[in-house]
């Protein structure tokens, strides 16, 4: 779950890390994948609240497709229900496999780690990691770099032994 942040100014180092920590996490994965038995594919998800039960789950992906062929006054209605429920976010998983094993890798978590100080998904805010912007406002590649790869390396780490 993406941390909420209020501060204009924090929102501001947020977008500026959040591409570059992506770029760097998938590019840290590929080299960690050619070098391990593990094979990897990435998958669009669909992330839930925690609480989020299979029916309600259900329910809310019906209405959304009901969403696609109902009226404008049907629409409203729908609207107002799903108001009501949990929403998923998007989310980008790695999906992993070697031999009968499995795993897999939330790459915004992954990100959100990056580009932020202690993030954990269970706080609601986190502050950004500025030592990744250098004096002049922009992303510092070597520490962004750094920062990713351990990041990343400790992710693989965590991976089933063999």
């Amino acid at each position: 779950m993406p941390p909420k942040i209020t501060n204009s100014v924090a929102w501001q180092q947020a977008e500026i890390l959040m591409q570059p920590a992506f770029i760097r996490v998938i590019d840290n994965l590929r080299k960690l994948l050619d070098e391990s038995a593990w094979t990897g594919t990435y998958h669009d998800v669909l992330i839930w609240p925690p609480s989020t039960t299979d029916e309600i789950k259900a329910l809310v992906t019906e209405l959304l497709q009901a969403m696609e062929t109902a009226t404008p006054q049907e629409a409203d209605e729908i609207r107002k229900t799903l108001a009501r429920l949990p929403m998923p976010h998007p989310g980008y998983h790695l999906r992993l496999e070697r031999q009968q094993q499995q795993a897999s890798i939330d790459l915004w978590e992954l990100c959100y780690q990056v580009c932020f100080i202690k993030y954990s998904q269970v706080q609601e805010s986190a502050d950004v990691d500025t030592s990744l912007i250098d004096e002049f406002g922009e992303v510092d590649w070597l520490r962004l770099d750094a920062k990713a790869k351990e990041l990343v390396e400790e992710a693989f780490a965590k991976l089933p032994e063999s």
